[in-house]
């Protein structure tokens, strides 16, 4: 019997494994509060790193459009 069980536990994992974090990454509060300004400079230098390349082709497309092949 003990061999049956040990399959069905197996096959139970398999189908539904649980996922652990390898990271460590825990749901505590931040050690050191981001201030306002460090927020910001964060969240601008995220938006302007997609920002200015999609925008500098899209300021070039007609460029783009006309070169010869």
């Amino acid at each position: 019997m003990s061999l049956f069980s040990r399959t069905i536990g197996l096959l139970r994992r398999t189908v539904n494994p649980h996922v652990m974090s390898k990271a460590g990454v825990g749901h505590k509060p931040a050690k050191d509060a981001l201030t306002p300004a460090e927020q910001t400079i964060a969240l601008v230098t995220l938006f302007a790193s997609f920002l200015v390349p999609s925008g500098w082709i899209l300021a070039h497309m007609d460029d783009y459009k006309q070169k010869p092949e």
